[in-house]
């Protein structure tokens, strides 16, 4: 079983993939150029994936797209669109979108083929302000990353800075209705700022500053207090993010270094807060991926890097854990 805690499923069917198409058919229709695709539907069930954590992301203007998002009803508009493409997939049995701790205990206790979808926002922008939340958490969003570069609610990856009024009280409204903070791409200012409001906490996708410079990845004291609150923290199968690399390389990065970042977390914090957040196929495509992963099937040769013991932990009992006590 596999679980993973970061993939963009709608935002790359709203850029025109097919998910319904298994990856070879997928492949020979993509419409994104230069970015071979490692992620569809029926890969992700072939693989084994039994959960994993879906954005809604609204991807900004100047963020590599024409079309992206200048103002909060343009980021709403992304995000509700695939929220719709979400619950077509379930219409037609594709997945199941998991809202509580009760369903994510039915769905993997169950026989469903369909893959288990937790709703995240990635980036707040989309939420209007602090009294806009229960608009969303009604219609499943679990999890929240107020910031992906700077937003209306924080500083963001390389956008440095703390919570904005806005942010402060849509944190302390997450905490307040059980949404849970991801940290990922919050900038170190924002992200103190937030621990100390309350929320629960986990990092979907977020690897080590201590390998790899930048503040888009936790320093040892964030992971540790990410631990500290009862969270868990996705590795992330982006070579740069693996190892220190220029934004458009492509030279290949060995699945032992993606290893190294495991062994680092669980040096500092356990094993058992240490899992799966790929964001394969999140802005780039299998030529940035780590030597041997050519497609999501090949993701679990990833745990033979890890240690034994560690192995169905990291591959999903880790989040099911989280899941299943915590959601």
């Amino acid at each position: 079983m596999l679980i993973d805690g970061h993939l963009d499923l709608a935002f790359n069917a709203l850029n025109g993939r097919d998910l319904t198409l298994p990856l070879e058919a997928l492949r020979a229709a993509d419409p994104v150029a230069d970015e071979t695709a490692t992620v569809s539907l029926p890969e992700l069930r072939a693989a084994g994936v039994r959960v994993c954590f879906g954005t809604l992301f609204a991807l900004p203007h100047g963020a590599g797209s024409p079309g992206g998002y200048s103002d909060h009803a343009g980021a709403r508009a992304q995000a509700l669109a695939q929220l719709d493409t979400y619950h077509r997939w379930q219409d037609a049995g594709l997945i199941r979108l998991l809202r509580s701790r009760e369903e994510v205990v039915a769905h993997l206790r169950g026989g469903d083929d369909a893959t288990g979808v937790v709703l995240l926002m990635e980036g707040a922008d989309p939420i209007r302000d602090a009294d806009d939340l229960p608009f969303w958490t009604e219609r499943g969003v679990r999890v929240i990353g107020p910031a992906w570069g700077r937003t209306r609610f924080a500083g963001g990856t390389d956008a440095p800075g703390p919570l904005t009024p806005l942010g402060r009280d849509l944190v302390q409204a997450m905490r307040d209705l059980h949404v849970t903070l991801d940290a990922s791409h919050l900038d170190d200012a924002s992200f103190w700022e937030a621990l100390e409001i309350g929320p629960q906490v986990i990092a979907t996708h977020a690897n080590s500053r201590a390998l790899v410079p930048g503040n888009r990845h936790l320093t040892d004291d964030m992971a540790r207090a990410v631990a500290q609150a009862g969270g868990v923290i996705g590795l992330v199968f982006l070579n740069r993010f693996i190892r220190p690399l220029p934004e458009g390389s492509v030279d290949p990065v060995p699945l032992g270094e993606l290893a190294a970042h495991a062994r680092h977390y669980a040096s500092l914090v356990g094993w058992e807060h240490v899992a799966l957040g790929t964001d394969l196929d999140g802005g780039f495509g299998a030529e940035k991926t780590p030597a041997g992963v050519d497609r999501y099937m090949d993701v679990p040769a990833f745990l033979n890097d890890l240690p034994a013991e560690a192995r169905d932990g990291v591959a999903g009992s880790n989040w099911a854990r989280w899941l299943t006590h915590r959601l």
